[in-house]
């Protein structure tokens, strides 16, 4: 198996197989410090880890997604000893049909979706966050590696 495959195999472990993962996610905020450079803006959200990108249900009309219309650039970091960087996308309504997969895997996922998802206010909505480099720490060395430095578009580990 190659290093790429072992750490993907980790992230699955840590993050996947149908679980509730807490994340810290880092925007850049629209408002500039006093400097007038651009700051980071995170915070602590729910999501579900599949195939190289994490799902959040949010609101729209959250200070996160406005950061992300300016700059979709965010970094994801969790407890699983993970530092990542990716792109982040509004794929839209919740209950858009083309988001019926994502909202049965939300339904099934998080046990507090059905009471605070607001799934009938069109704000409601459905953000893709799509890995595309970082670092996944593994002390054990489960498979080999201490470190993986993960480029998830060219599919290798440095």
């Amino acid at each position: 198996m190659s290093k790429y495959e072992n750490a993907m195999k980790l992230m699955e472990e840590r993050c996947g197989n149908g679980k509730e993962e807490v994340i810290a996610l880092a925007t850049i905020s629209v408002a500039p410090n006093a400097a007038g450079n651009p700051r980071p803006s995170a915070r602590m959200v729910c999501a579900y880890y599949e195939d190289g990108a994490f799902y959040v249900s949010t609101d729209a009309k959250k200070n996160k997604m406005l950061q992300i219309e300016k700059n979709n650039e965010v970094s994801v970091c969790g407890f699983g000893w993970y530092a990542l960087q990716g792109t982040a996308e509004n794929l839209g309504w919740v209950k858009d049909q083309k988001n019926a997969e994502i909202r049965a895997k939300f339904k099934k996922i998080f046990d507090w979706f059905d009471e605070v998802g607001d799934e009938d206010n069109p704000s409601s909505i459905v953000l893709r966050i799509s890995l595309t480099e970082g670092t996944i720490t593994d002390d054990e060395m489960k498979y080999g590696e201490r470190l993986y430095e993960v480029d998830f578009i060219n599919k290798t580990v440095k």
